[in-house]
């Protein structure tokens, strides 16, 4: 940027005006990042360039598929957002960015709060609010006609609700796969595998990390053994997995 120092309230205030402007073009994860990015910049003390790790950025945003960060991310440098000093060579290194004033914006960020941004901000809060209302309505109305079909469920252990997790976790998903050379449609075959061994154990874990921990340690030795069972033949028809003993 210009500016010898950048100024918090300003590039948010550029970011909603584009975003008041290019409804179409906004979404969600684009508010998240760039709302991270100038967090994280300026607690930085402003750099003016500075690392911007896709790892750190996932966990704090909440993002779990890295080709939709990649989409978000290259949309922000496109807007104007996001300048790309040096990208991301391998997985050990951050992408390099700089922070600046969004030219694509129509209108720049003023001291006031102009009648014509008032407007453009109360006729999205009012179309939010009644999309919203109308997917509540029709929600609501789906339940009442489906609530008599409804049977109770098994509520879910914790091991299960954790396991679930991880399964949703595509960049946790493809490291275990790459790691152990296994196939990501088989990885849920060994979480239920690993659910029924906890089971068993009254291993009960107390956390999502502490449980694809585990997990993460348990499964080489579960494939080696698979490995060795089908060597000598004594799994045939079992699909790879070793047979209850």
């Amino acid at each position: 940027m210009a500016d010898d120092k950048l100024d918090y309230f300003k590039l948010m205030r550029d970011f909603w005006d584009f975003a008041c402007k290019n409804p179409e073009s906004i979404k969600p994860n684009h508010c998240a990042v760039y709302a991270y990015a100038v967090e994280h910049c300026n607690r930085l003390g402003w750099k003016e360039k500075f690392g911007f790790p896709t790892s750190m950025v996932l966990d704090y945003v909440g993002i779990k598929s890295y080709s939709v960060y990649k989409k978000t991310f290259d949309d922000l440098v496109q807007f104007g957002f996001f300048e790309v000093i040096e990208y991301s060579k391998n997985q050990y290194s951050a992408n390099i960015i700089a922070l600046k004033e969004n030219s694509k914006a129509p209108i720049k960020a003023h001291a006031k709060a102009t009648p014509k941004n008032e407007e453009c901000f109360e006729r999205k809060l009012q179309s939010t609010c009644e999309s919203t209302y109308q997917s509540t309505l029709q929600s609501t109305e789906s339940i009442i006609k489906q609530e008599n079909n409804i049977k109770p469920l098994k509520p879910l252990s914790k091991n299960e609700i954790f396991g679930n997790e991880v399964l949703q976790d595509q960049i946790w998903l493809e490291a275990i796969s790459m790691q152990n050379r296994v196939a990501l449609e088989n990885i849920k075959d060994w979480i239920l595998k690993f659910n029924q061994k906890l089971i068993v154990e009254c291993d009960l874990k107390i956390n999502k990390q502490d449980y694809a921990g585990h997990f993460s340690r348990w499964l080489p030795g579960e494939i080696s053994k698979s490995k060795k069972v089908n060597k000598d033949g004594d799994t045939k028809g079992t699909g790879g997995f070793t047979k209850n003993r």
